[in-house]
């Protein structure tokens, strides 16, 4: 994956995903519980799948929104 240190705001547009309205209820509530809006609590999720698959994408999030992976950790 290229690395790109300047990084442009882009829209991120997701169509198509159908879920059970259990699972939706579910996202929408944690969403809710931590205090974030569901775009920003996918998001989230999304960047930690990332980071656990090694991915480096600048410009998003700062040091400490992300829980660190145990990889990372042991590398640190």
């Amino acid at each position: 994956m290229a690395t790109n240190t300047k990084s442009n705001a882009v829209n991120l547009f997701l169509n198509g995903g159908r879920v059970t309205s259990g699972f939706r209820s579910s996202l929408f509530d944690q969403a809710n519980r931590v205090g974030m809006s569901v775009n920003e609590f996918v998001i989230t999720a999304a960047a930690e799948k990332l980071v656990q698959c090694g991915a480096n994408f600048p410009g998003v999030f700062h040091k400490g929104d992300l829980p660190p992976t145990h990889d990372r950790a042991r590398a640190a």
